[in-house]
């Protein structure tokens, strides 16, 4: 039985950010200059901490080159 709802969303987003943050090794710092975002909501969102708003899922996705779909979990 698959998991669904918004909890399920932000901690797959959670997941998705690290790895993709990771695999550009990109650190919060780093990352934060690129999206405008700080670094203590940036490790907020990755600690699952924070949910992410709107604006800044579109900017992440951008970022990524990854739909915001990808990033919550609701597609592969």
């Amino acid at each position: 039985m698959h998991e669904s709802g918004y909890n399920f969303s932000m901690r797959k987003f959670a997941e998705r950010l690290k790895e993709l943050r990771q695999e550009e090794n990109l650190s919060f710092e780093k990352l934060s200059k690129l999206t405008g975002l700080s670094s203590s909501v940036l490790c907020n969102y990755e600690k699952g901490k924070n949910d992410v708003t709107g604006d800044n899922l579109i900017k992440l996705a951008k970022l990524f080159n990854v739909s915001s779909d990808y990033l919550l979990g609701l597609e592969d």
